[in-house]
């Protein structure tokens, strides 16, 4: 087999069978995969594409910086407020604001509130049916479903044999009316598919407990930020006032009927994930331990950013308790620092992405970024530019820029968190993963894996759901001590800001490192650049051929139907790619900036 070797060590050959899969489905935006597969059906050449122009950053200039926030946080309708946090602590990085402590508490408890429901809602709702079979749950006996769910979740209170029958009749009207509602299109004859009938209608039932439950989780941020998908959230703290003793109604500030409502969401959260989610995930990755090795692994170079400040105001590596670090090549004893300031550290490229800079040969640190659509199609395209079959990758084929830490195409978000926090040695993290690596009797190397990025969600809900108990403990002690600040409107008037500043925003999003640059001139935003977790992950081709780990990682799985790709939605889903964030396009007051055919 002729192959060509990345410089990061991946192995690529183009002859094989070319398998197109578009839209890829149950995830945030618009997303096409192509990969080529050997006579045994082996991928060994992939390409991430994403399908939309992002333009957001283009729409930013000229405007307010105090107002960015509720720009780049339409970016996208899931991660609901993450792009806001990133933004105002962009605008305070670069005005020198600071933040009252309790303002610090409710952004962490709105954040961490964001990484349960997202993680919950993944599992459940997005990636659950790469691995459950709806279908086969029909086949099973109530009886003994009830037995396993009493062996695998003994906490969880609804686990008679009539709830499991009922569930099942239920499941079974969807089917005989040939309305499988969200089970529709999926490839359930495909032998990719493991669980045993029982394990299938357990999990069918758990699927509908979450769909359920995260409604519960969403209102968190709902008393804090006045709504969601979208809550509000201010430059120099929240715009929710505290007063403990004043009257609940709408509008009103936080009084201690919210404080234990709130409180009461986060315990039941807590009840949920570690009785219900866990148990599921431990349950399915027992049946497809083959999934972790030799198909969908990891490409080994992780990056964190780290986030969730203890104490306000104070941003480094010591103080978040969300890890910051970097992995390159798999070198996991050696932790590189991080430091998004640094312009030799992170870069953008465009050679293989639809943009256009003056020296493509070149990357450009975020500070210093330019957004202008260039969409042209390579030579060795197949099909039209509005009717593609099969994308050139040598040439320009994604709306995605690729950037590169140190040079290296990085993966993000909860397997980069745990792998990194496991070797910096944080204890928390490392009780999970040594309890979870235990119960499924494998080493450590396993996580680098598609079920291992699927386990570090799940194990990181369970961290982030205590965490907000933490926090809200604090804040409920800190108010005690008759602190009630919420916000600090030191510097908030225009007139008080330097001519010229630039400012770094970051967070961990639910999908990882996430961060906004901003340059501010004459009190109006000069520059803004977002580089989000499926910019990392998601990333084209770089100037000397190095894949980006949504590539990376599909490669050498072997696919049982090449006409039935379970298993790379199995693999790309397990990042949760959210498009809408990496590829975006809005434009200002209405008028026509380019006019971009992509179908």
């Amino acid at each position: 087999m002729a192959t060509l070797r990345t410089p990061n060590g991946f192995d690529l050959d183009t002859t094989g069978k070319r398998v197109v899969v578009d839209p890829v489905t149950r995830i945030e935006g618009h997303m096409r995969c192509e990969v080529n597969v050997d006579e045994d059906n082996v991928i060994r050449n992939a390409v991430s594409t994403g399908t939309m122009w992002r333009g957001l950053e283009v729409i930013l200039k000229g405007r307010d910086p105090r107002d960015a926030w509720a720009f780049t946080q339409r970016i996208c309708g899931v991660c609901t407020g993450t792009h806001a946090l990133t933004s105002v602590r962009a605008v305070e990085d670069a005005l020198g604001i600071d933040i009252p402590e309790n303002a610090n508490s409710i952004r962490n408890i709105m954040q961490l509130s964001l990484q349960v429901h997202d993680h919950l809602v993944h599992f459940y709702h997005l990636h659950a049916l790469d691995w459950v079979n709806p279908v086969n749950a029909l086949k099973a006996d109530p009886k003994a479903t009830s037995a396993l769910q009493q062996q695998v979740a003994p906490r969880h209170a609804k686990s008679s044999p009539g709830y499991f029958r009922d569930i099942q009749n239920r499941l079974k009207k969807f089917v005989e009316s040939g309305q499988l509602g969200p089970f529709k299109n999926g490839y359930w004859t495909n032998p990719a598919y493991l669980l045993p009938p029982e394990a299938d209608l357990m999990a069918v039932t758990h699927y509908l407990e979450a769909l359920d439950f995260q409604k519960e989780i969403m209102t968190t941020r709902t008393v804090f930020g006045g709504k969601d998908t979208h809550p509000n959230w201010l430059v120099g703290g929240v715009p929710c006032a505290i007063n403990i003793d004043g009257a609940q109604a709408a509008g009103a500030p936080i009084n201690m009927d919210r404080l234990n409502y709130v409180s009461s969401v986060i315990d039941r959260t807590i009840e949920f994930i570690e009785n219900v989610y866990i148990p599921d995930l431990i349950a399915i990755a027992g049946f497809y331990k083959g999934w972790l090795y030799g198909g969908g692994l990891s490409s080994q170079s992780l990056l964190s950013y780290g986030d969730i400040p203890d104490r306000a105001n104070d941003y480094s590596a010591e103080n978040l308790l969300m890890p910051r670090g970097a992995i390159v090549d798999g070198k996991l004893t050696d932790v590189h620092e991080v430091d998004l300031r640094d312009p030799e550290q992170v870069q953008e490229f465009v050679p293989h992405s639809w943009y256009k800079y003056a020296d493509e040969a070149k990357g450009l640190h975020p500070w210093d970024g330019v957004t202008e659509p260039n969409y042209e199609l390579g030579p060795n395209l197949i099909g039209t530019s509005t009717n593609i079959v099969n994308i050139d990758e040598n040439a320009k084929y994604s709306w995605i820029k690729a950037p590169r830490w140190r040079g290296h195409a990085m993966e993000v978000g909860p397997l980069a968190r745990y792998v990194i926090g496991y070797m910096q040695g944080h204890e928390e993290i490392k009780d999970q993963v040594d309890s979870t690596l235990s119960a499924l009797d494998v080493p450590i190397d396993a996580l680098f894996s598609t079920l291992g990025r699927t386990a570090a969600r799940g194990l990181e809900a369970q961290w982030a759901a205590r965490k907000q108990r933490y926090f809200m403990d604090k804040m409920i002690a800190n108010i005690k001590a008759g602190d009630t600040s919420t916000a600090n409107p030191e510097k908030f008037d225009p007139s008080t800001w330097p001519t010229e500043v630039k400012g770094v925003g970051f967070t961990e999003a639910p999908r990882g490192a996430l961060a906004h640059w901003i340059k501010i001139k004459d009190t109006k935003i000069d520059n803004y650049q977002c580089v989000v977790p499926t910019t990392w992950n998601g990333s084209p081709r770089d100037n000397d051929g190095n894949i980006g780990a949504f590539e990376a990682s599909l490669l050498n799985t072997k696919v049982e139907r090449a006409e039935e790709p379970v298993e790379i939605l199995r693999t790309l889903h397990s990042f949760d790619p959210c498009l809408a964030c990496s590829t975006h396009v809005m434009g200002p007051g209405g008028e026509e900036l380019a006019e971009i055919k992509v179908r």
